[in-house]
C-alpha cells in the first residue's frame, strides 16, 4: 500500500518517501547536496516535522553521538525558539536512555545541563561541599 505524500523534503522532491529511502540508500548525491543546502541550524526545511519536534530530535541526535558540550547551544537555542521547554528538552535523554543506554545519558547530561544554563558539576560540588 503506498504511503500518502507528506509535507517537506518528501512533498519538494515530489517523490514518495520509499524513493527517498531508496536515494538515501544508495547515498544519492543529488538528494543529499539538496537536502543538505536547504538546511540550517535549526530550521526544519525540509524534514516535514514541525520546529519543535525537528529541534528536539537533533538534541535526541547528538546525545547519541556524544557531541561535545558547545555542540549543545545551537540546538538548544533552537528548541527554545521553536517552542521546547527546558523540561522537554530534558526529556529527550529519559527518551533516548533504553535505546541508547545508561553510559551515553550519563555523559550527555552535564553537558545538555551547560546548554540549558546550569552547571551540573558545579552544582554537585557545592552539594558536596555543604554535606562535608
Amino acid at each position: 500500500m503506498p504511503s500518502p505524500e507528506v509535507p517537506g523534503l518528501v512533498r519538494g522532491l515530489l517523490e514518495p518517501p520509499v524513493q527517498v529511502l531508496r536515494k538515501l540508500t544508495i547515498r544519492d548525491n543529488a538528494l543529499l547536496q539538496h537536502a543538505l543546502a536547504r538546511e540550517g541550524w535549526g530550521r526544519p526545511a525540509e524534514s516535514s516535522l514541525d520546529p519543535k519536534t525537528h529541534a528536539l530530535v537533533r538534541v535526541a541526535a547528538l546525545i547519541a553521538m556524544d557531541a561535545a558540550a558547545p555542540s549543545y547551544l545551537c540546538a538548544v537555542d533552537s528548541a527554545r525558539e521553536a517552542g521546547a521547554t527546558d523540561e522537554d528538552v530534558v526529556g529527550c535523554l529519559l527518551a533516548v536512555l533504553p535505546i541508547l543506554g545508561e553510559p551515553r545519558v550519563v555523559s550527555a547530561a552535564p553537558k545538555l545541563g551547560l546548554a540549558l544554563g546550569y552547571d551540573v558539576g558545579a552544582a554537585l560540588e557545592e552539594a558536596g561541599s555543604a554535606l562535608g
